[in-house]
């Protein structure tokens, strides 16, 4: 009568009659994966400066709002300077998101599923799965920040003439089909 095994009974098998260097270098190479942990604190690190620098500079638009309504002080183009700060606080914002959701995923591909993240019922945006599912949300990620950066410049530049006009409707049309052709296939 024949014996039949199971894959990881083969497994198994194969693990027993394997040389002992082969043994070293494979539990060498496996455990260089936790070098991925330097680049994960860093982006947590990196995440939240630019959440403490984005806040602060927050924290100086509402106190030059209170200055500019209450003081003596008047400044010319307020406004705009206002909405270039707040886009500004805003881009920072989200590449601090941008550095988080690339430290989680990489923690969560190459070391360990975070447990805790599993037992919340908050959102599941930091759930990385693949490396594929990694760039798609960095890359969305990615292309708010261009989007938010643009319209910052645009925001300084002056406009002379219809060409320049239209140049900038078509650069606001091609962000917005970008964005469209982005969704389309995604599950919203």
């Amino acid at each position: 009568m024949h014996e039949t095994h199971t894959p990881e009974q083969h497994q198994a098998m194969d693990a027993a009659f394997q040389p002992w260097y082969e043994k070293l270098f494979e539990g060498l190479l496996w455990n260089t994966r936790f070098f991925v942990l330097l680049a994960v604190v860093f982006s947590m690190i990196g995440g939240i400066a630019l959440f403490v620098v984005a806040s602060v500079d927050i924290w100086h638009v509402a106190s030059s709002v209170f200055t500019y309504y209450f003081g003596e002080h008047h400044v010319a183009d307020f406004h705009a300077a206002l909405v270039s700060d707040l886009i500004g606080a805003i881009d920072l914002y989200l590449m601090a998101i941008v550095m988080f959701i690339f430290g989680f995923g990489l923690y969560e591909l190459f070391i360990s599923q975070i447990d805790i993240a599993k037992k919340s019922t908050a959102s599941k945006i930091l759930e990385i799965h693949s490396l594929d599912e990694l760039k798609d949300k960095l890359a969305k990620v990615i292309l708010m920040v261009l989007i938010v950066s643009f319209f910052k410049r645009v925001l300084h530049t002056d406009y002379s003439g219809a060409l320049e006009m239209l140049e900038f409707s078509g650069s606001i049309l091609a962000l917005s089909l970008g964005l469209y052709f982005m969704h389309k296939g995604g599950n919203h």
